[in-house]
């Protein structure tokens, strides 16, 4: 599946309408982000019932500031539109996977 770039204009509608979204907070000059986006996307290749997808938080800070992300790489997993898990730093595909259980 592929890997969603959400705004803050699409981002309610994704998380609203899937039952299970994994979000990735990250930064372009964010070395750990770069490195955590290969392993993001093999993930989404290997997943086809959920929903990944990447929001730049220089890009859209007022999405950041709502979810309390201070620090990046920051992944949140969202059910039925509600926040539930949150990992901040690089993690691998497996510890994802243990993530969306």
């Amino acid at each position: 599946m592929e890997v969603l770039h959400l705004s803050t204009k699409e981002f309610n509608d994704v998380v609203n309408q899937n039952e299970t979204v994994v979000v990735d907070f990250w930064a372009s000059w964010c070395g750990p982000c770069r490195m955590f986006s290969q392993i993001l996307e093999e993930f989404a290749n290997k997943t086809s019932n959920v929903v990944v997808a990447k929001v730049n938080v220089d890009e859209e800070p007022d999405l950041a500031a709502r979810f309390g992300v201070s620090s990046i790489p920051t992944v949140l997993v969202f059910k039925g539109g509600k926040a539930v898990k949150k990992s901040v730093g690089v993690i691998s595909v497996s510890d994802l996977e243990e993530l969306v259980r």
